[in-house]
Protein backbone atom coordinates (compact mmCIF):
# COMPACT_ATOMS: atom_id res chain seq x y z
CA UNK A 1 0.00 0.00 0.00
CA UNK A 2 2.56 2.31 1.00
CA UNK A 3 4.51 1.49 -2.21
CA UNK A 4 1.37 2.05 -4.46
CA UNK A 5 1.27 5.44 -2.31
CA UNK A 6 4.89 6.82 -3.52
CA UNK A 7 4.55 5.48 -7.25
CA UNK A 8 1.19 7.50 -7.34
CA UNK A 9 2.78 10.58 -5.71
CA UNK A 10 5.88 10.08 -8.50
CA UNK A 11 3.23 9.99 -11.48
CA UNK A 12 1.14 12.14 -10.33
CA UNK A 13 4.06 14.79 -10.33
CA UNK A 14 4.96 13.86 -13.49
CA UNK A 15 1.68 14.96 -14.76
CA UNK A 16 1.62 18.08 -13.15
CA UNK A 17 5.30 19.10 -14.34
CA UNK A 18 3.86 18.38 -17.69
CA UNK A 19 0.79 20.41 -17.37
CA UNK A 20 2.98 23.20 -15.69
CA UNK A 21 5.48 22.66 -18.76
CA UNK A 22 3.96 25.65 -21.11
CA UNK A 23 3.96 29.12 -20.50
CA UNK A 24 0.35 29.63 -20.96
CA UNK A 25 -0.99 27.03 -18.59
CA UNK A 26 -2.91 29.61 -16.40
CA UNK A 27 -5.17 30.28 -19.11
CA UNK A 28 -7.13 27.13 -18.77
CA UNK A 29 -8.51 28.32 -15.21
CA UNK A 30 -10.35 31.00 -16.69
CA UNK A 31 -12.51 28.31 -18.68
CA UNK A 32 -13.03 26.22 -15.98
CA UNK A 33 -14.08 28.83 -13.55
CA UNK A 34 -16.76 30.38 -15.72
CA UNK A 35 -18.20 26.54 -16.04
CA UNK A 36 -17.54 25.62 -12.70
CA UNK A 37 -19.06 29.01 -11.13
CA UNK A 38 -22.17 27.83 -13.63
CA UNK A 39 -23.61 24.64 -12.08
CA UNK A 40 -24.27 26.06 -8.64
CA UNK A 41 -25.30 29.70 -10.13
CA UNK A 42 -28.44 27.65 -11.86
CA UNK A 43 -29.76 27.05 -8.01
CA UNK A 44 -28.66 31.05 -7.04
CA UNK A 45 -30.93 32.20 -9.87
CA UNK A 46 -33.71 29.82 -8.99
CA UNK A 47 -34.03 30.48 -5.94
CA UNK A 48 -33.77 34.34 -6.47
CA UNK A 49 -36.64 34.21 -9.18
CA UNK A 50 -39.28 31.63 -6.67
CA UNK A 51 -38.04 32.04 -3.86
CA UNK A 52 -38.02 29.04 -0.97
CA UNK A 53 -39.78 26.01 -1.35
CA UNK A 54 -41.45 25.15 2.30
CA UNK A 55 -38.60 24.61 4.40
CA UNK A 56 -36.08 24.74 1.70
CA UNK A 57 -33.74 27.87 1.38
CA UNK A 58 -31.17 28.47 -1.22
CA UNK A 59 -28.66 27.87 0.91
CA UNK A 60 -29.70 24.81 2.35
CA UNK A 61 -30.25 23.63 -1.68
CA UNK A 62 -26.67 25.31 -2.46
CA UNK A 63 -24.90 23.27 0.97
CA UNK A 64 -26.01 19.85 0.00
CA UNK A 65 -25.60 20.49 -3.80
CA UNK A 66 -22.14 21.79 -3.32
CA UNK A 67 -21.39 18.93 -1.13
CA UNK A 68 -21.77 16.38 -3.90
CA UNK A 69 -20.46 18.80 -6.33
CA UNK A 70 -17.14 18.73 -3.95
CA UNK A 71 -16.82 15.22 -3.63
CA UNK A 72 -17.25 14.57 -7.73
CA UNK A 73 -14.56 17.00 -7.79
CA UNK A 74 -11.66 14.84 -5.97
CA UNK A 75 -12.72 11.81 -7.51
CA UNK A 76 -12.14 13.62 -10.80
CA UNK A 77 -8.83 15.19 -10.05
CA UNK A 78 -7.46 12.79 -8.05
CA UNK A 79 -8.36 9.47 -10.30
CA UNK A 80 -9.17 11.33 -14.02
CA UNK A 81 -7.60 8.08 -15.70
CA UNK A 82 -10.51 6.30 -14.76
CA UNK A 83 -13.15 8.95 -16.30
CA UNK A 84 -11.34 8.72 -19.52
CA UNK A 85 -10.46 4.71 -19.04
CA UNK A 86 -13.58 3.69 -20.87
CA UNK A 87 -13.50 5.90 -23.94
CA UNK A 88 -10.21 5.06 -25.13
CA UNK A 89 -8.16 2.86 -23.68
CA UNK A 90 -9.41 -0.67 -23.94
CA UNK A 91 -10.34 0.10 -27.94
CA UNK A 92 -7.20 1.29 -28.58
CA UNK A 93 -5.05 -1.11 -27.12
CA UNK A 94 -3.16 1.63 -25.09
CA UNK A 95 -4.20 -0.68 -21.85
CA UNK A 96 -2.03 -3.74 -23.11
CA UNK A 97 1.06 -1.33 -22.66
CA UNK A 98 0.31 -0.69 -18.89
CA UNK A 99 -0.40 -4.55 -18.44
CA UNK A 100 3.55 -4.90 -19.21
CA UNK A 101 4.82 -2.63 -16.65
CA UNK A 102 5.75 -4.36 -13.37
CA UNK A 103 3.52 -1.74 -11.36
CA UNK A 104 0.51 -1.32 -9.75
CA UNK A 105 -2.65 -1.43 -12.32
CA UNK A 106 -4.90 0.31 -10.31
CA UNK A 107 -2.01 3.47 -10.16
CA UNK A 108 -1.14 3.31 -13.73
CA UNK A 109 -4.90 4.19 -14.96
CA UNK A 110 -5.51 6.63 -12.09
CA UNK A 111 -2.89 8.42 -13.17
CA UNK A 112 -3.09 7.97 -16.87
CA UNK A 113 -4.83 11.47 -16.89
CA UNK A 114 -4.48 14.48 -14.44
CA UNK A 115 -5.65 17.72 -15.27
CA UNK A 116 -4.47 20.59 -12.83
CA UNK A 117 -7.24 22.52 -14.00
CA UNK A 118 -10.04 20.32 -12.10
CA UNK A 119 -8.90 21.08 -8.86
CA UNK A 120 -10.78 24.21 -9.29
CA UNK A 121 -14.07 22.54 -8.81
CA UNK A 122 -13.58 21.11 -4.89
CA UNK A 123 -12.32 24.01 -3.92
CA UNK A 124 -15.23 26.14 -5.05
CA UNK A 125 -17.35 23.74 -3.89
CA UNK A 126 -15.78 24.24 -0.42
CA UNK A 127 -15.68 27.81 -0.51
CA UNK A 128 -19.29 28.25 -1.36
CA UNK A 129 -20.20 25.12 1.93
CA UNK A 130 -18.35 27.31 4.09
CA UNK A 131 -20.56 30.02 2.73
CA UNK A 132 -23.78 28.11 3.43
CA UNK A 133 -22.61 27.10 6.49
CA UNK A 134 -22.45 30.38 7.99
CA UNK A 135 -25.87 31.76 6.33
CA UNK A 136 -27.37 28.71 8.02
CA UNK A 137 -25.88 29.50 11.37
CA UNK A 138 -24.04 26.18 11.90
CA UNK A 139 -21.45 26.29 14.29
CA UNK A 140 -17.93 24.74 13.31
CA UNK A 141 -17.60 22.69 15.86
CA UNK A 142 -15.31 19.74 16.26
CA UNK A 143 -18.56 17.51 15.60
CA UNK A 144 -19.50 18.88 12.49
CA UNK A 145 -16.01 19.59 10.99
CA UNK A 146 -15.05 16.18 11.50
CA UNK A 147 -18.33 15.20 10.02
CA UNK A 148 -17.57 17.15 6.82
CA UNK A 149 -14.39 15.35 6.50
CA UNK A 150 -16.04 11.88 6.81
CA UNK A 151 -18.73 12.94 4.27
CA UNK A 152 -15.91 14.35 1.61
CA UNK A 153 -14.38 11.23 1.95
CA UNK A 154 -17.66 8.61 1.70
CA UNK A 155 -18.61 11.12 -1.44
CA UNK A 156 -14.90 10.99 -3.11
CA UNK A 157 -14.85 6.96 -2.50
CA UNK A 158 -18.23 7.23 -3.89
CA UNK A 159 -17.44 8.50 -7.11
CA UNK A 160 -14.23 6.97 -7.34
CA UNK A 161 -16.23 3.74 -6.90
CA UNK A 162 -18.56 4.98 -9.97
CA UNK A 163 -15.48 5.87 -12.34
CA UNK A 164 -13.94 2.56 -11.29
CA UNK A 165 -17.13 0.52 -11.76
CA UNK A 166 -17.58 2.08 -15.39
CA UNK A 167 -14.37 1.30 -16.01
CA UNK A 168 -14.27 -2.53 -15.43
CA UNK A 169 -17.65 -2.29 -17.39
CA UNK A 170 -15.93 -1.26 -20.29
CA UNK A 171 -14.37 -4.62 -21.12
CA UNK A 172 -17.56 -6.20 -21.86
CA UNK A 173 -19.04 -2.88 -23.59
CA UNK A 174 -18.47 -1.28 -27.00
CA UNK A 175 -19.10 2.63 -26.69
CA UNK A 176 -22.07 1.42 -24.59
CA UNK A 177 -20.65 3.65 -21.34
CA UNK A 178 -23.00 6.90 -22.06
CA UNK A 179 -25.22 5.41 -18.61
CA UNK A 180 -22.73 6.32 -16.53
CA UNK A 181 -23.36 9.77 -16.18
CA UNK A 182 -26.28 9.27 -14.20
CA UNK A 183 -23.89 8.27 -11.76
CA UNK A 184 -21.71 11.17 -12.06
CA UNK A 185 -22.58 14.26 -13.59
CA UNK A 186 -26.46 13.72 -13.48
CA UNK A 187 -26.29 12.17 -10.27
CA UNK A 188 -25.31 15.40 -8.83
CA UNK A 189 -29.07 16.78 -10.11
CA UNK A 190 -30.23 15.14 -7.65
CA UNK A 191 -28.68 17.16 -4.82
CA UNK A 192 -30.59 20.43 -6.24
CA UNK A 193 -33.98 18.91 -5.51
CA UNK A 194 -35.14 18.79 -1.93
CA UNK A 195 -35.64 15.83 -0.88
CA UNK A 196 -38.84 15.73 0.12
CA UNK A 197 -39.99 16.16 -3.34
CA UNK A 198 -38.31 13.74 -4.91
CA UNK A 199 -40.31 10.42 -5.89
CA UNK A 200 -39.70 7.82 -4.08
CA UNK A 201 -38.06 5.27 -6.79
CA UNK A 202 -35.75 7.98 -7.13
CA UNK A 203 -34.65 8.14 -3.12
CA UNK A 204 -34.65 4.84 -2.62
CA UNK A 205 -32.29 4.47 -5.91
CA UNK A 206 -29.90 7.21 -4.39
CA UNK A 207 -30.00 6.02 -0.63
CA UNK A 208 -29.62 2.08 -1.19
CA UNK A 209 -28.29 2.14 -4.74
CA UNK A 210 -26.21 5.06 -5.49
CA UNK A 211 -25.51 6.45 -1.87
CA UNK A 212 -26.05 10.31 -3.04
CA UNK A 213 -28.59 11.15 -0.37
CA UNK A 214 -26.39 9.39 2.05
CA UNK A 215 -23.08 12.01 1.35
CA UNK A 216 -24.90 14.65 0.90
CA UNK A 217 -28.35 14.85 2.54
CA UNK A 218 -27.78 13.34 5.74
CA UNK A 219 -24.72 14.79 6.94
CA UNK A 220 -26.04 18.26 6.14
CA UNK A 221 -29.17 17.35 7.68
CA UNK A 222 -27.37 16.05 10.88
CA UNK A 223 -25.31 19.36 10.88
CA UNK A 224 -28.13 21.96 10.25
CA UNK A 225 -30.86 20.07 12.40
CA UNK A 226 -33.21 19.51 9.80
CA UNK A 227 -34.52 16.36 11.31
CA UNK A 228 -34.29 12.57 11.22
CA UNK A 229 -31.25 10.93 13.17
CA UNK A 230 -27.76 12.99 14.11
CA UNK A 231 -26.41 9.54 13.49
CA UNK A 232 -27.26 9.15 9.81
CA UNK A 233 -24.92 12.28 9.27
CA UNK A 234 -21.53 9.59 10.17
CA UNK A 235 -22.89 7.15 7.16
CA UNK A 236 -21.31 8.95 4.57
CA UNK A 237 -17.87 7.33 4.99
CA UNK A 238 -18.70 3.80 5.38
CA UNK A 239 -21.61 4.06 2.45
CA UNK A 240 -18.95 5.29 0.29
CA UNK A 241 -16.64 2.72 1.25
CA UNK A 242 -18.95 0.12 0.28
CA UNK A 243 -19.65 1.01 -2.83
CA UNK A 244 -16.03 1.66 -3.86
CA UNK A 245 -15.18 -1.87 -2.73
CA UNK A 246 -17.98 -3.12 -5.15
CA UNK A 247 -16.78 -0.99 -7.96
CA UNK A 248 -13.33 -2.47 -7.46
CA UNK A 249 -15.05 -6.02 -7.58
CA UNK A 250 -16.07 -5.06 -10.76
CA UNK A 251 -12.90 -3.55 -12.54
CA UNK A 252 -11.44 -6.99 -11.09
CA UNK A 253 -13.53 -9.08 -12.75
CA UNK A 254 -13.08 -7.19 -16.08
CA UNK A 255 -9.61 -6.94 -15.64
CA UNK A 256 -9.76 -10.80 -15.38
CA UNK A 257 -11.83 -11.14 -18.63
CA UNK A 258 -9.94 -8.81 -20.41
CA UNK A 259 -8.84 -10.59 -23.78
CA UNK A 260 -5.27 -8.34 -25.22
CA UNK A 261 -6.43 -6.92 -29.05
CA UNK A 262 -3.08 -8.82 -30.19
CA UNK A 263 -5.11 -11.84 -29.32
Amino acid sequence: MVKELRLYKHFLKIRFLSEVEYKGWWLMFFQVIIMTIGDPLAVVLTFARFGSIGVWTMERVLFMYAMAFTSFGLAETLLRGFDNFPFYMVRSGEFDRLLLRPKSLFVQVATSSFHLRRVLRPIIGICIIIWCMNRLGMAFTLANVTMLIFAFIGGFLTYAGVLVMSSGIAFFTINAVDWIYIFTSASREVARVPVNYLPRVLRYMFTFFLPMLVICYFPASAMGGWGGAAWRGWLALPAGAVFFAVGMLIWRIGVRHYKSTGS
